[in-house]
């Protein structure tokens, strides 16, 4: 058995404060061909689940919290337990299977069971099959999400005949009742040491989250029901904006981000002001070589978005500049030494402050967008290409709507989760992000027949990550 990093555990105790969220990651791949056989499936999937331990292990709590929760294995395990099959009713389009995925973003993981899920969805228009792959919070962020998928897909040439799926090889043994002791003692001497290191770096984000901006609709009380509709754009052309005005890729993803949000005010009736949109932006601290390990190593930013202007490149170059300034400004590390450090006190106060503090409505931040970089290679399953992969992530503590932002190939894909009672104009944010990219690609198109393109390159590694 092995404890849940503090945040992993932060995102179970998130969880139960609010009995509308569910806090499970997808990733939707739409697959040439027809689906394949259930036996053949789940044959196939079980072979990779016999080398990944983490995904045939449930949570464990203890009494009162007093020790942190623990992964151990699932005496009841089943691979068919956690496959469901789904057919899309006629015609089988777009708008169909949205409402499916946003069924299944509404719907929480069996607790007592490993925390994740597979749907094969038949009947897809064109000659489409769907595999729609949910993981709890506490199990996956962004980038280990996509790598969960990954793994569900066929061995590529350069694999070879032996490759396993990902382990986790960074664990920590469970506490016993002495470690608990030994934590207690230290807590008073560990506890201010912590504090002082941090509360510097950390202050502006604290009073981000507890100050309240400016009012909108953006940020209000949830229901149980989700809305899901997405976005794709070329990544190519979003590199000549990038190339064009010397920025990177997630800049560019955040001025169409903004460009949306200020299109829904407006059509609402609301003044899009400077200070009514903070966003939640997701920073992945993830090293190289733990790509693989299915836990969370995120942290964050909260900028505000510059709603307030129209011109879609000064829109763009406010958001570098602020983007730039986030990134210098060491918060997002220190947020990684406070989870670091939480990890070293005891368990349950630390609980205790995280359930607590979830009960106090937040009203600082109105969105959240998150951008993963994800499979580089062509992905194939049982044989049948992969022709596009779609994001979609949960949406809790108030936000009404959240964007994930996922590359695959030459494609960039938006997706959009919103609340069903207080956004039912969630087509309006879709518009408004096709219509941000379309903007900014037809100023990069000018510059180049002006003569004016610079030199400066946009990576498309150079993006930020969930949870």
């Amino acid at each position: 058995m092995t404890e849940l990093r503090p945040l992993d555990s932060g995102f179970i105790e998130l969880e139960d404060s609010d009995r509308h969220i569910s806090l499970g990651i997808g990733a939707v791949a739409i697959i040439s061909g027809v689906a394949p056989k259930r036996a053949e499936f789940t044959e196939a999937l079980a072979e990779r689940l016999a080398h990944n331990t983490r995904l045939r292990q449930r949570v464990r709590r203890a009494p009162l919290d007093l020790v942190a929760p623990v992964w151990e294995d699932d005496p009841n395990f089943e691979v068919a337990r956690h496959i469901r099959w789904a057919a899309l009713p006629e015609p089988g389009d777009e708008q169909t299977l949205f409402e499916l995925i946003a069924t299944e973003l509404a719907e929480r993981l069996d607790r007592d069971h490993p925390l994740w899920q597979c749907t094969v969805v038949e009947h897809l228009a064109d000659d489409r099959w769907a595999l729609i792959v949910r993981a709890h919070h506490s199990l996956v962020d962004g980038v280990s999400g996509i790598s969960l998928l990954e793994s569900f897909c066929d061995l590529s040439p350069e694999d070879g005949p032996t490759r396993k799926p990902p382990q986790n090889h960074e664990t920590r043994t469970a506490a016993d009742w002495f470690g608990l002791a030994v934590k207690g003692l230290r807590m008073p001497l560990a506890a201010p040491r912590f504090v002082v290191s941090t509360l510097r770096s950390l202050a502006p984000v604290v009073l981000a989250t507890i100050t309240p901006a400016a009012g909108s609709s953006l940020n209000g009380p949830i229901g149980l029901q989700r809305r899901y509709v997405a976005v794709r754009t070329s990544l190519s052309d979003v590199r000549e904006v990038g190339s064009a005005f010397g920025v990177t890729v997630n800049d560019i993803v955040l001025a169409a981000v903004a460009a949306a949000y200020r299109s829904l005010l407006l059509r609402r009736g609301e003044e899009p002001t400077g200070d009514k949109l903070r966003i939640l932006v997701p920073v992945s601290m993830r090293p190289t070589d733990a790509k693989y390990v299915l836990d969370n190593r995120v942290s964050a930013m909260l900028p505000h978005l510059p709603i307030d202007i129209a011109d879609p490149v000064e829109r763009l170059g406010r958001i570098h500049d602020r983007m730039t300034t986030h990134k210098s400004s060491g918060a997002a590390q220190a947020e990684n030494s406070l989870l670091s450090m939480a990890g070293r006190l005891p368990f349950a106060p630390v609980a205790w402050t995280v359930r607590l503090a979830a009960h106090f409505p937040q009203r600082g931040v109105g969105a959240l967008a998150t951008n993963v970089a994800g499979p580089r290679r062509e992905l194939t399953v049982h044989g049948a290409k992969v022709l596009e992969l779609l994001p979609c992530v949960p949406i809790a503590m108030r936000l009404r709507t959240a964007i994930a932002i996922l590359s695959y190939g030459d494609h960039l894909a938006f997706g959009i989760t919103g609340d069903y009672d207080t956004t039912p104009d969630i087509d309006v944010i879709a518009d408004g992000i096709r219509e941000g990219i379309a903007e900014l690609v037809a100023h990069a198109h000018s510059m180049r027949r002006n003569g004016t393109f610079p030199l400066a390159m946009c990576s498309d590694r150079d993006v930020s990550t969930r949870g």
